[in-house]
């Protein structure tokens, strides 16, 4: 075991010790077949920071994690009075207000950042390739909310979210975010499902050691395979087609750690590996809450009308500049 393996499964272990006495008396429950149960609808809503603001040190305090969570929810609020001025006075649009929100309340570790490793809770610097991509990447969308369309191209404004292939929290890696903050996942004795509330997107995870899909054959989430070690579900992704989580490369790799920590809580880590993005790999980890609910249908095609307008307002400038 390498030594960050060894400080995360540190790190881990003693959040998973955080949980009441009463909860980890008792066994992790178990299929019929003998596996790790970790069959439900899990909820990973959080409002502790991917990485560890400067001016906060490793934990909150009881106080630190009220004023942030306080000043979080205040400043993403679309309901506020301050915020609708701001929006009439630089004509950004607000499309929802609170009620389509689903931040959560609280942030839900003693921790200042989702990461783990590295030990300072950020994101490892960018390589000089990563770098000189973000650069074009950020000229690319200079036009974007003017009469210009991005240098990138139509493809590039046309992109995986805005045709509703992709969500932006859905994974691999699920992330907290602004709403469908949910997955369910179900079991066989060789898959796993994993079932993301947001594009309804369902991942089908073989765990009969076959290898991963040909280099050449890209899926948008990747070829995920799973294995596991001990009572944990380790998923490993590679293959990615997707490009937009964090600027990644297509040679990303993702490793997932599903771990049932007690009858409510699914402690979910995950390692990203990339060399050509980041100058070292990253982890982070968020405990996921059992939901009592259930997943419901994300529509996203329906009132979507995003690609329709911009191809109605390309081929009007087009008949416009022909006349």
């Amino acid at each position: 075991m390498t030594p960050s393996r060894v400080l995360i499964t540190s790190l881990v272990t003693a959040l998973i010790s955080t949980f009441p006495a009463a909860a980890l008396a008792q066994s992790p429950p178990v299929t019929s077949w003998g596996a790790p149960d970790l069959q439900g609808v899990w909820d990973f809503r959080s409002l502790t920071p991917m990485q560890r603001p400067e001016e906060l040190g490793e934990k909150f305090s009881a106080e630190e994690a009220a004023t942030f969570s306080e000043e979080f929810l205040r400043r993403e609020s679309r309901d506020l009075a301050d915020a609708e001025a701001e929006a009439r006075e630089t004509g950004r649009v607000v499309p929802y207000n609170d009620f389509w929100f689903d931040w959560g309340s609280t942030v839900t570790t003693d921790r200042t950042s989702l990461i783990l490793d590295p030990p300072d809770g950020r994101i490892p610097p960018l390589t000089p390739e990563a770098e000189e991509r973000q650069a074009a990447r950020q000229e690319a969308r200079r036009g974007v909310g003017t009469d210009e369309i991005s240098p990138g191209g139509w493809l590039d404004e046309l992109s995986a979210p805005a045709r509703c292939i992709m969500g932006f929290n859905q994974g691999p890696p699920m992330t907290p975010s602004a709403y469908n903050n949910n997955m369910q996942l179900f079991q066989t004795e060789d898959h796993v499902v994993i079932l993301n509330e947001m594009i309804h997107d369902a991942r089908v995870v073989p765990l009969d050691d076959r290898p991963h899909l040909s280099e050449d054959i890209r899926q948008w989430t990747g070829s995920s395979r799973g294995h596991w070690e001990g009572n944990t579900l380790v998923v490993e992704t590679a293959n990615r087609r997707d490009l937009s989580f964090r600027g990644a490369t297509q040679d990303l790799r993702l490793t997932e750690r599903f771990t049932r920590a007690d009858d409510n809580t699914l402690v979910y880590e995950v390692t990203l590996e990339d060399p050509g993005t980041w100058t070292a790999p990253w982890t982070f980890m968020v405990p996921m809450t059992k939901n009592q609910g259930e997943i419901y249908e994300y529509a996203c095609h329906e009132g979507n009308y995003y690609m329709e307008n911009m191809l109605r307002g390309k081929l009007t400038e087009e008949q416009d500049s022909s006349r």
